[in-house]
């Protein structure tokens, strides 16, 4: 006897109550045949806000022909995305980090609601990735990860060029290094079409740390954008929901505690975004694995830095998919004994299994370095802990020349005026440059600093001065830079009491964050703190009063916000 693939749908496709559900789906085309279907739901993040899902609904329809040529029935939705490039140094940067909870509420909600039996989730931008992913482990049905694909790069004077090189120009263009002219060129040459920002920053780290975890099916995270295979991973994702509920596989028999440490070590060996962190912490959570800030230090102390791309390094994702891609990387680990090669993916074979049957990196080729030349013996992203930041803070040490800084704190309790400070050529040499209140609850929504730390590099400040915060910083962002300092400003954490001119010392090799004030000042300091009020209005005032500390991941369904 044929299985019942209708683990949910069932509930409204038989018996006499249910003719009134079914009288709704008939108006969307649900025929008596498709009743005895499962209901394949096909989430979309297609916007035309941002070039990184402006294509997305083309993906959406040949996920939808795959799934009902699978024998499903396919029912394409759509949730919200941002654009991280265009709200970047502006208020509405407030609102990215929500947005991954709003997608994957969204998410959830809708296959819930529908009772859908399985879906496919397509995302593209920053915050689709991680939001499609929460939502798939909320879920709790069969489900299959396809990624945008990543953005081709621009050209200008015969380089190639991307987003973070505007960011840049901004602060060659303040120093008087480039025109007017100039600047408009490369503004006019970054973006040349589709897809996510080029370089290893959030959504190619997040899109390969995703394959690596066995969500997506082998090749989509460094597959192009504007490439045919993209429409392919799509069409061959809704056919693989269908296995799945055929073979009774769901996400927690994929994304188990060893996958987690499989997209780690992926994320250290590519050099990936330093939001890697932020969201696996939240995915984990959603799907109840045990993965802590600390395990991201065990993993790095073992993973070497192989891949030479942006932003520290020469290439972009375009470049790695030309050599044999993230299941290439994922090979030359494996065989290297980096990766547990028995966890199960969505091709519902063991990442093994699918490796043995992947490409090896291309004879020549010079994206990924080998394991006797690496481009750090460690992994790059490390997580930091110290009085100024007891429960963790995170940098990404790749292409930074500086170990240890120790300067003087020169404080901002906002972006804006700390970017002021630098384009008016009031910060020094040695500075510590320290932007607080922008975390999960302060900001609210924990805003990137690309913006700034693209005008220091452009100004040629980026080895001389540190930036730290309570916020987050792009995956474009490189330099010597600390995020996610935690306990928050807004929470009453040391970052609140540093005072203009306190000491403060940034130490990667002993993965230290401190500043020398004695035990008894900040006694003194923090009895005159007082926390400011939190905003209180819409999905920011609601982010707020739910969010928890940047160190659990910044969820906003835990019971212990601190």
């Amino acid at each position: 006897m044929k299985k019942d693939l209708r683990i949910k749908s069932k509930v409204f496709s038989e018996g006499a109550m249910k003719a009134p559900n079914r009288a709704m789906l008939r108006a969307v085309g649900v025929s008596d045949d498709d009743f005895q279907k499962p209901m394949i739901g096909i989430a979309s993040t297609w916007s035309e806000v941002t070039p990184c899902n402006i294509h997305i609904h083309d993906l959406a329809t040949h996920a939808k022909e795959g799934a009902k040529e699978a024998g499903g029935v396919p029912l394409i939705f759509n949730t919200i995305t941002v654009s991280d490039g265009i709200s970047m140094g502006t208020q509405g940067m407030r609102y990215s980090l929500p947005s991954r909870d709003v997608i994957a509420d969204s998410i959830e909600t809708v296959v819930s609601a529908e009772n859908l039996d399985g879906f496919v989730a397509i995302g593209g931008c920053d915050k689709n990735i991680p939001g499609c992913m929460i939502a798939i482990a909320n879920s709790e049905i069969p489900s299959v990860f396809v990624y945008g694909g990543t953005i081709s790069p621009g050209s200008h004077n015969g380089k190639d060029i991307d987003i973070v090189s505007v960011f840049e120009g901004v602060g060659q263009h303040n120093n008087g290094d480039i025109n007017d002219g100039e600047l408009r060129s490369i503004e006019c040459s970054a973006c040349p079409g589709a897809g996510s920002c080029g370089g290893m920053y959030t959504a190619n780290t997040m899109a390969s740390a995703v394959e690596a975890m066995g969500m997506s099916l082998p090749g989509s995270s460094s597959n192009p954008a504007e490439a045919g295979n993209k429409e392919k991973d799509s069409a061959a994702a809704g056919k693989a929901v269908y296995r799945l509920l055929e073979e009774g596989i769901y996400p927690k028999d994929i994304m188990t505690k060893e996958a987690f440490e499989n997209a780690i070590t992926v994320v250290m060996a590519l050099g990936g975004s330093t939001n890697a962190i932020l969201h696996l912490l939240a995915i984990a959570h959603a799907i109840e694995v045990d993965l802590t800030i600390e395990d991201f230090n065990r993993i790095q102390e073992k993973t070497p830095h192989l891949a030479d791309l942006k932003p520290s390094g020469k290439y972009v994702m375009r470049d790695l998919h030309h050599v044999g891609g993230v299941q290439a990387v994922m090979k030359l680990l494996y065989e290297a004994g980096y990766l547990h090669g028995d966890c199960l993916t969505v091709t519902g074979k063991t990442v093994a299994e699918n490796l043995a049957e992947a490409p090896s990196l291309e004879e020549g080729q010079k994206v990924i370095m080998p394991f006797d030349d690496p481009k750090r013996t460690d992994g790059p992203l490390i997580v930091l802990k110290g009085n100024l930041s007891p429960t963790g803070a995170v940098a990404k040490v790749s292409g930074v020349k500086v170990k240890r800084h120790t300067g003087p704190a020169r404080v901002f309790n906002t972006e804006k005026e700390a970017t002021a400070a630098v384009m008016d050529n009031k910060i020094n040499d040695g500075d510590v440059i320290i932007i607080r209140y922008v975390g999960p609850k302060g900001g609210p929504g924990m805003p990137e600093m690309l913006s700034i730390s693209s005008i220091i590099v452009g100004k040629g400040m980026d080895e001389k001065v540190a930036l730290l915060t309570d916020g987050r910083f792009s995956g474009g962002t490189h330099g010597l830079v600390v995020g996610h300092i935690s306990p928050e400003a807004q929470d009453g954490g040391p970052i609140a009491l540093v005072e203009e001119g306190d000491l403060v010392t940034i130490d990667s090799d002993q993965k230290e964050i401190s500043f020398e004030v004695s035990e008894q000042e900040l006694a003194n300091r923090r009895k005159g703190w007082q926390a400011p009020p939190l905003y209180k209005k819409g999905v920011l005032g609601k982010y707020a009063h739910n969010v928890s500390c940047s160190s659990k991941g910044a969820i906003t369904d835990y019971l212990n916000k601190n």
